[in-house]
């Protein structure tokens, strides 16, 4: 009996490799990140993110019902407002860009898409730190979680489905929760960032919200070298009441990816983020690989890797596909 030849065997025609495929993506797991710009008439280009623009209200819209049409699962929105402070007030401004975005976000699409909304005040301060700092320039943990608690509420009020703090602050989900319960939301969801790590590959998405970060935030986004940690943090995130929890970055991270979804009780989403669709998109310019292939690649290694949902740049383009195949 020939056993050496048995995989190839569920190789050999196309038909064959699907009906054997052992993961497969779907529009519903993916969710599109969307950016935007106080005061544009126009969509405004972003340079190091071919393809990706800050949207208008109306441009916003639009990509929201398409990404319904297209049956893709969620939206996460992140607004630029025009004007800047050290507390990032502009965030809990029920007429602020953001608030104000995903208001007409859920009046557009309704519950026919998951409306999902950052939580963080590095778009809004002019120092662009995820808080606000204390007399020495450090980031103000407690304080910060205090704003973090108040935009939470602002945001569910705004219409948000599920709300996403990305500031990595110590100890920023219970008080979300318990101020969304004490507001009467206790049917919005929180998506912890729980895994978030200091990268390289963040610089686009600086370009994208016109960050006004004068150095790092290494003193609280995790350490790169670190594996064991996001365990640790995903464990916190889980007893403060988070709903699901989120890696971030994913395609250079798949093993901390990997890791939290085999212990995790909730689901788990992971953020193919600027720095990595820069890198494909730059490539396939070039004539140096396939974009098609490699985006349909590169999004199912982390749905291989163990995510349940996956925030990408491409989610709309991909779901066109994927309703295609």
């Amino acid at each position: 009996m020939e056993l050496s030849h048995r995989p190839r065997r569920l190789r050999t025609t196309p038909a064959l490799r699907r009906l054997v495929a052992e993961h497969r993506l779907s529009p519903s797991e993916l969710i599109l990140p969307a950016f935007i710009r106080e005061g544009l008439s126009e969509p405004a280009p972003i340079t190091s993110m071919p393809g990706v623009v800050q949207h208008t209200t109306e441009t916003l819209k639009r990509a929201a019902a398409e990404a319904v049409e297209l049956g893709v699962g969620g939206i996460m929105l992140f607004g630029v407002p025009e004007v800047r402070d050290a507390e990032g007030t502009a965030s809990l401004d029920p007429d602020g860009v953001l608030n104000k975005a995903i208001r007409d976000v859920r009046a557009e699409v309704g519950d026919e898409l998951v409306i999902m909304s950052d939580v963080c005040l590095d778009e809004f301060t002019d120092h662009g730190h995820c808080g606000v700092l204390d007399a020495e320039g450090r980031v103000d943990n407690d304080r910060t979680v205090e704003i973090y608690a108040k935009m939470a509420v602002a945001q569910a009020e705004a219409g948000a489905h599920v709300l996403g703090p990305s500031g990595m602050m110590d100890g920023q989900i219970a008080p979300m929760r318990a101020a969304l319960d004490a507001a009467g939301f206790q049917d919005v969801s929180i998506l912890a960032y729980a895994a978030k790590y200091a990268s390289a590959f963040y610089g686009p998405f600086r370009e994208a919200v016109d960050s006004q970060l004068k150095g790092d935030r290494r003193t609280y986004q995790m350490d790169a070298a670190n594996r064991r940690e996001a365990i640790l943090e995903v464990q916190l995130d889980l007893e403060e009441g988070a709903d699901m929890v989120m890696v971030k970055p994913a395609m250079s991270y798949l093993d901390i990816l990997a890791d939290v979804a085999e212990m995790s009780p909730v689901p788990v989403a992971a953020y193919q983020i600027s720095g990595e669709y820069a890198m494909i998109e730059a490539a396939a310019a070039n004539g140096w690989i396939n974009r098609e292939a490699a985006i349909r690649e590169s999004v199912l290694s982390i749905k291989r890797a163990g995510a349940n949902m996956v925030l990408s740049y491409w989610a709309s383009e991909l779901a066109g596909w994927l309703r295609q195949d």
